[in-house]
């Protein structure tokens, strides 16, 4: 397997208040992790910048220049209780945005079977027209709509197994049939969404945990939501949302995943992506606040993309 990892040095410039979960600190944990020797065969590049119009794929025109013109000069500057920006935050925004865009032209090129964009801040809280949970632009939504226009793609799966529901993600989806949307996170919990009464256009596929599950539970969710949805929608590309604060370790939920649990599930995925996409996977970060957590997660994950 080749697998591309795109990241960058401006993404530890987003910044947020000192006690903040979603922290520079993230990039650096992430970062070190994957300089092990173990990902020596890592094919390793730098992210672009993105055009802002690219963002125009998933949100109104008008949210996009909103949000751009809330970035501050100095300083930082709360855009809800939970969501700050800084002054490089666009420059992230869009260096993610492109990183993930650049994935998707590598696997339908062949340059690359998959791919990991390890980029911040995060996407899948961001509706389409309001940002919150951390999150400014839904880069899954807008690398989806991406391979959509540019590369034809009729059918995309987003697979979310952040801790958190996707719920920007969800809301900008929820009426395309083209666009399969499948989330395993804790309920009750932030945001609030996620139930299994909510199935869009046959399209939504949410399989909640409660608090205090663990590894058997999250596959059980897999296996008996999650992978036959995929099955029945046969995907032409996969995208996914990974978020690693299912961690046990994770302090913002109470989720009791270990990394084998990722590196299973990324497993599973990799089967649906060679089964009906010729490999085609590109996986993005999303949630993780523990850094040890965070760093041994994404390594597990990492070594299955490389390693099938």
């Amino acid at each position: 397997m080749t697998t591309q990892l795109y990241s960058n040095a401006i993404f530890v410039e987003h910044q947020t208040p000192a006690g903040h979960p979603e922290r520079p600190d993230r990039m650096r944990a992430v970062s070190e992790a994957l300089a092990d020797d173990a990902f020596a065969d890592l094919v390793r590049l730098e992210t672009e910048m993105a055009d802002d119009q690219h963002f125009v794929l998933a949100h109104p025109e008008a949210y996009v220049d909103g949000i751009r013109e809330l970035i501050p000069e100095d300083g930082l500057v709360r855009l809800d209780p939970d969501t700050t920006a800084s002054p490089k935050s666009w420059q992230c925004v869009r260096h993610a945005a492109g990183g993930g865009l650049a994935a998707i032209d590598a696997v339908f090129a062949g340059d690359a079977d998959n791919a990991f964009v390890a980029a911040r801040p995060p996407g899948h809280h961001a509706e389409k027209v309001t940002a919150m949970g951390f999150c400014l632009i839904n880069t899954a939504a807008v690398m989806a709509r991406y391979a959509q226009q540019k590369h034809g793609v009729e059918r995309v799966a987003i697979i979310d197994w952040d801790v958190h529901h996707g719920n920007g993600t969800q809301d900008i989806f929820y009426d395309d049939p083209t666009v399969l949307y499948a989330s395993t996170h804790q309920m009750p919990l932030f945001p609030g969404s996620g139930g299994k009464n909510e199935t869009g256009v046959g399209n939504i596929h949410n399989a909640p945990l409660s608090p205090g599950m663990g590894g058997e539970d999250f596959r059980s969710a897999f296996r008996e939501r999650v992978l036959p949805a995929l099955d029945n929608f046969k995907p032409d590309l996969v995208i996914v949302s990974a978020g690693f604060d299912a961690h046990h370790r994770d302090p913002l939920a109470n989720i009791n995943l270990q990394e084998d649990d990722f590196d299973w599930a990324t497993g599973k995925l990799l089967d649906i992506a060679a089964r009906y996409g010729d490999n085609r996977l590109v996986s993005l970060l999303e949630g993780g606040y523990d850094l040890k957590g965070l760093a041994d997660s994404c390594a597990a994950h990492v070594k299955r993309l490389m390693h099938g």
